[in-house]
């Protein structure tokens, strides 16, 4: 299985290079975050026409996230138990073959002193409670996305300067740790411990070209899958060129039956 996760910043927007990326790409599973579009307008008729099954969870305007792929799945769910329709779009799950997929979109936080950051804190608290009810440890699963959390000194260009700041503030490391002790191993590092491996590049300030990265998009696995990763990379391609995405596509090979 080739499942890829990638924060598209607008499906609609990105349509193109989207269809592009996965015609080169050819993933069994593309799992999307911030579609920014409502469920009725999503471009499915476009991506249907490529040979793409879409399984979506959007929002207008802002959020969203969804599915890519040739085989529909099963067991699909979307959000949190107990959302209502004002909740955020943030979370869908759904079953590929033997593997479950956990695709989601942490909240941004904005900065410390702004009311979304307790909100995302929160947010990281209500999923690990839903892995706790819904999923398991024992089961081959993936849980990915944009988690706007870099893990480690290594996952940013400045750990000093950048320490406290939103995406590496402290609080935020944590509640990713207590994600992952639910039964996930971070992907890229069971292949490599190389630092300066980046997902995420503020479009501001030439950050691309200055290797002013973060590694926020990831791709974790429980135990029954951490023998199956035969590669993982970071498709920095994507970032370059006309009207990219902020993000970058974390591409990880699966060996899985």
């Amino acid at each position: 299985m080739r499942l890829v996760t990638w924060n598209v910043n607008s499906i609609r927007a990105r349509l193109p290079r989207v269809l592009a990326f996965l015609e080169r790409a050819k993933p069994d599973v593309l799992c999307v975050q911030e579609t920014k579009v409502e469920d009725a307008t999503f471009p499915r008729a476009e991506l249907e026409a490529a040979g793409w099954i879409p399984t979506i969870h959007g929002q207008r305007t802002y959020n969203g996230v969804a599915f890519l792929s040739r085989v529909a799945p099963t067991d699909v769910r979307r959000g949190f138990p107990g959302d209502d329709a004002t909740a955020h779009a943030r979370l869908i799950a759904a079953t590929f073959g033997s593997v479950r997929v956990v695709n989601v979109y942490v909240p941004n936080g904005e900065a410390i002193d702004s009311p979304k950051f307790p909100f995302k804190l929160d947010w990281m608290k209500r999923l690990r409670a839903y892995l706790d009810e819904h999923e398991d440890p024992k089961r081959p699963t993936v849980l990915c996305g944009d988690f706007n959390v870099a893990p480690e000194d290594r996952d940013v260009y400045d750990p000093v300067a950048l320490a406290g700041q939103v995406l590496f503030h402290p609080d935020e490391r944590a509640a990713l740790k207590r994600i992952g002790e639910f039964g996930f191993h971070d992907a890229l590092r069971l292949k490599t411990q190389e630092p300066g491996l980046y997902t995420w590049w503020d479009y501001r300030g030439g950050a691309f070209h200055r290797k002013m990265g973060f590694r926020i998009d990831h791709v974790l696995v429980t135990e029954p899958l951490r023998g199956a990763c035969r590669e993982i990379s970071i498709d920095r391609d994507e970032r370059k060129g006309p009207q990219p995405s902020d993000h970058a596509p974390v591409v990880a090979d699966l060996e899985v039956g």
